[in-house]
């Protein structure tokens, strides 16, 4: 087994089903003191939130686990006015707000316990805090049961999703409005997170995803928390697997979409890059991009398209909320871009229309995609060879070659130049992997 096989890029050999984060592996597993909450046990959450550097909190009672993994530690250790003002039995709901348009409340903790809610950043309290409920959100009901945000896009606007029973009260952070649903489809959430573009409601020792706007749920839920939310014996997928260091990674592709979603692809896995306050974690390709089974050899992006290349066949998939493959793809390299071969790497610098193909080690081809027929215009030697994956950006190139990468200003440049750039390693703040 190879080196690549082995150490499979970060924790993109976690594999995951349908949406929910892979658990950790850097810490023991929960559990080990029979004095605390054990969630392996399986256990009914209180509250769940991301704090602003996107460390996820899970509650249940005076307790708290911090990550995916690890025993449980006493809130107050982390918040000890939850339990100096207000004397902690359980947080009722807690979120993180999403506001950039006040950047006094954006990305701060929202803890709501009975009657009360606190604001904390950097686990400092607020001043002023805590507050009634109705003080800081008017028509939002006490005692509630999970809170949630929603960003505009996924929701109408920027708002958050408070639950008591069935009844959603959906508070818009600009207006201050507050509008009930009623979901009885959905079970009663005992807390709700939202991860990648994703709700999640927990109930009992369970969770089920839901959209956030309808409330619909698809899929075969609900689902075990212990095998997407934590690190359990017995539960979840990839154990055993270790984060690799730096220095062994290997990549197939990367690209940056137009919406400035980062993806990493690696076998059979991906993992978005841009998505570091919600923590970095591995999904299966065929997650996002179903029809693409068997990994991919060069993927880049054009005109709000993502275009994944895996042997003489090209994917091309509508960028939106949830990639669409258009009709009548995958269709073959030589009807689409008019090139014949495998590729080793493909990049699109922004408001550019060129694609540039690595192909053959060290061949850079040059495709106008404005053009009918597509054909190649530009066909170069690389100073560099083999290349892994390539993608361009506001730093220039980057030429990826095992767990080294070589930067050049432009295309131009890298098409002209006959002297090899200095390698640099690939470093954990780049791709996340461990130094």
């Amino acid at each position: 087994m190879d080196l690549f096989t082995k150490t499979l890029f970060l924790c993109l050999a976690l594999t995951l089903a349908n949406g929910a984060p892979a658990p950790a592996q850097d810490a023991a597993v929960d559990g080990g003191d029979a004095s605390l909450p054990d969630r392996c046990a399986g256990i009914e959450f209180d509250a769940i939130t991301p704090d602003e550097k996107g460390n996820t909190f899970f509650f249940k009672g005076a307790h708290l686990w911090k990550g995916f993994a690890g025993p449980a530690v006493l809130s107050n250790e982390s918040f000890k006015e939850l339990d100096d003002i207000h004397h902690i039995g359980h947080v009722d709901a807690a979120f993180r707000m999403h506001n950039k348009d006040n950047l006094d409340d954006h990305d701060h903790i929202y803890f709501f316990l009975d009657d009360k809610v606190f604001s904390y950043y950097n686990h400092t309290l607020e001043d002023g805090y805590p507050k009634g409920i109705q003080d800081d959100f008017p028509g939002v009901p006490t005692h509630l049961d999970a809170a949630v945000e929603c960003p505009q896009g996924e929701c109408m606007t920027d708002s958050v999703l408070f639950f008591k029973g069935n009844d959603v009260h959906v508070y818009d952070i600009s207006t201050k409005a507050v509008k009930t649903k009623q979901w009885s489809h959905l079970p009663v959430c005992t807390a709700a997170f939202r991860w990648l573009e994703h709700y999640y409601c927990f109930h009992g020792n369970n969770f089920t995803r839901f959209h956030p706007v309808s409330g619909e749920v698809n899929g075969t839920y609900p689902k075990d928390a212990r095998n997407y939310f934590m690190r359990c014996p017995n539960f979840g997928h990839g154990a055993g697997h270790k984060v690799p260091k730096c220095s062994e990674t290997k990549l197939d592709a990367i690209t940056t979409d137009d919406a400035g979603k980062t993806y990493l692809f690696s076998g059979p896995n991906y993992m978005r890059l841009d998505t570091r306050r919600d923590g970095l974690h591995g999904f299966q390709i065929t997650r996002t991009w179903k029809e693409v089974t068997q990994g991919v050899d060069a993927v880049f992006s054009y005109d709000n398209k993502i275009y994944l290349i895996k042997g003489d066949q090209i994917y091309i998939y509508k960028g939106a909320a949830h990639y669409t493959l258009i009709e009548g793809y995958p269709k073959t390299l030589k009807e689409e871009l008019g090139i014949e071969g495998t590729v080793d790497a493909a990049f699109v610098c922004p408001n550019e229309h060129i694609v540039h193909i690595i192909q053959d080690g060290n061949r850079m081809r040059d495709v106008d995609l404005t053009a009918t027929p597509r054909v190649i215009n530009r066909d170069v030697p690389l100073p560099i060879s083999p290349i892994d994956a390539a993608l361009c950006g506001a730093d220039g190139i980057n030429l990826f070659k095992g767990s080294e990468y070589y930067n050049y200003e432009s295309a131009m440049i890298l098409a002209m130049g006959r002297i090899r750039a200095i390698p640099k390693p690939v470093t954990s703040a780049m791709i996340g992997c461990e130094d």
